[in-house]
């Protein structure tokens, strides 16, 4: 079966002018070109689309959705990846949701609010066992005693100070700096600073961090947001500095 490009365009809430630029770029080619030059697609380009919207909603640009497809040839196994993330997320609105609504009930009725309601969805615990198998358990306990130690206040300011640092890349990076250059080498070294608070960023760590930036799309979204490149943009500067420097 197969469905005409204006078919394809609705039905995924996208436009025709997208999916002929998805082609252009080898990201989504048709299934074939019809005598009469209109484009139509089978099935399994149907299925190629959803996974192309599903790691745009996450925040990847074109460049890095490609490399994400091209890794991930197991049609089947990579969407059990997207549907555990989107079940992740889901799970963690939820959390918040339930954790304002009850912010409000009790704000509203003049009651008491306890902590653990009005952060819930919101900690960083759920990230404890990828954390544990990549960087080891006393990594993670450490960094764990040090975030609970912190007032919200204090979690904020952490939280921003990566978000202007990875903002200062994309600027940098739309800018057309070269990553060798001080002006970049500079916000890696507030990035490598901002890392120390929590362990010790050895050479080796610094490189597999900016490499797991790009290898994994949830790290490769908060930075391609900024722009389309970005995260790789931000491996090759931390490996500069890394090799420069640790």
């Amino acid at each position: 079966m197969e469905w005409s490009i204006q078919e394809i365009a609705r039905l995924a809430g996208t436009t025709s002018r997208t999916l002929r630029h998805y082609g252009q770029v080898g990201l989504l080619e048709p299934s074939r070109i019809g005598g009469n030059g209109y484009r139509y697609y089978d099935q399994d380009r149907l299925v190629r689309l959803q996974r192309i919207l599903l790691l745009r909603d996450l925040g990847l640009g074109l460049p890095a959705i490609a490399e994400v497809l091209d890794g991930q040839r197991d049609t089947v196994a990579a969407l059990r990846t997207h549907l555990a993330l989107l079940e992740q997320e889901r799970e963690r609105i939820g959390r918040q949701i339930e954790s304002v609504k009850t912010t409000l009930r009790k704000t509203e009725g003049g009651e008491q609010l306890m902590a653990e309601e009005v952060f819930d969805g919101f900690d960083h615990s759920r990230y404890e066992q990828e954390v544990t198998e990549r960087w080891g358990r006393k990594a993670y306990e450490k960094a764990d005693r040090w975030w609970r130690s912190l007032s919200d206040a204090e979690k904020k300011a952490y939280q921003q100070r990566h978000l202007d640092i990875a903002k200062d890349y994309g600027t940098a990076y739309l800018a057309g700096t070269a990553v060798d250059g001080d002006e970049v080498q500079e916000i890696v070294r507030r990035h490598v600073d901002w890392l120390s608070i929590t362990m010790n960023p050895t050479k080796e760590y610094v490189i597999g961090l900016g490499e797991m930036y790009v290898a994994d799309p949830r790290f490769t979204a908060n930075y391609d947001r900024h722009g389309a490149g970005t995260a790789e943009f931000v491996r090759d500067a931390m490996r500069v500095y890394a090799e420069r420097n640790l």
